[in-house]
C-alpha cells in the first residue's frame, strides 16, 4: 500500500471516530485554572468534533459590552461572579457545545451543579505553567499583584479540588502542543464513551 493511500484511510478512520464522537457527547465543559489552554484546546477540539465553541468569559463581555478588568474595577469579584452563573445558566442549556469557563467558575456550588449537565474536562496546569502564559496578560484582574505567583499557588490550591470534583476526565497540561493534546483529548472521551455504553449495558435487565 502507497504511503498516499494508508494517509487517506487513517484520515477516514479518524473522520468516522471524531463523527461518532460528536454524535454520541453530551456538551463538554473545559474548566482549569488561567493559562491552562482552555480556550485554545476548546476551539480545536470544537473543530475536531464539528461543534459550537462558545467561551464563558467572551460570552459575559459581549452581554455586557464591557471587558472583564472594567466588570472587576465596576462592580467588584462579586457582581462579576453573579454575571459568570447568569452566562452558565444560559450556556450549560445549550446542547452540544464546547465551552471553556473561567479559571473561578467552578467556586459557586451552583456553578458546579450547572456544570453537571454536560461532560467536564479538567486541563490541569502547574503553577509554573500558568504563570509563563500569564505573566503578559493583563486582562486577569487577580493577577494585578505585585506576586503574581504567590496568587496562582493560592488559587490552585484553593480550587484544585474543586476542579476534581466536577471532573469527568482530567487531563495534564504544559507538556504537550495542543494538537497532541486534542489526540489525548479525543482517546479519552472515547473510552468514557464505552465505560458508559459498558455501565448502561450491566444496568439493563
Amino acid at each position: 500500500m502507497h504511503e498516499e493511500d494508508s494517509a487517506i484511510i487513517d484520515s477516514i478512520i479518524v473522520e468516522k471516530a471524531n463523527s461518532y464522537l460528536a454524535k454520541n457527547l453530551p456538551a463538554i465543559f473545559l474548566v482549569g485554572p488561567m493559562g491552562a489552554g482552555k480556550t485554545t484546546i476548546g476551539k480545536l477540539l470544537a473543530k475536531s468534533l464539528g461543534r459550537q465553541f462558545v467561551d464563558c468569559d467572551w460570552y459575559i463581555v459581549n452581554q455586557t459590552g464591557a471587558d472583564i478588568p472594567w466588570i472587576f474595577e465596576k462592580e467588584g469579584e462579586a457582581g462579576f461572579r453573579d454575571r459568570e452563573t447568569r452566562a452558565l445558566m444560559d450556556l450549560t442549556a445549550m446542547p452540544n457545545i464546547i465551552m471553556a469557563t473561567g479559571g473561578g467558575a467552578v467556586g459557586r456550588s451552583q456553578n458546579r451543579a450547572l456544570l453537571k449537565n454536560g461532560l467536564v474536562i479538567y486541563l490541569d496546569a502547574s503553577v509554573e505553567t500558568q504563570l509563563a502564559r500569564t505573566k503578559k496578560d493583563k486582562n486577569r484582574p487577580l493577577l494585578q499583584s505585585d506576586n503574581p505567583k504567590a496568587v496562582l499557588e493560592s488559587l490552585y490550591e484553593q480550587r484544585n479540588p474543586l476542579y476534581r470534583e466536577v471532573a469527568d476526565i482530567i487531563v495534564p497540561t504544559g507538556r504537550a502542543y495542543p494538537k497532541q493534546m486534542i489526540g489525548e483529548i479525543l482517546l479519552a472521551l472515547d473510552a468514557y464513551l464505552r465505560q458508559q455504553d459498558e455501565s448502561s449495558s450491566q444496568q439493563m435487565p
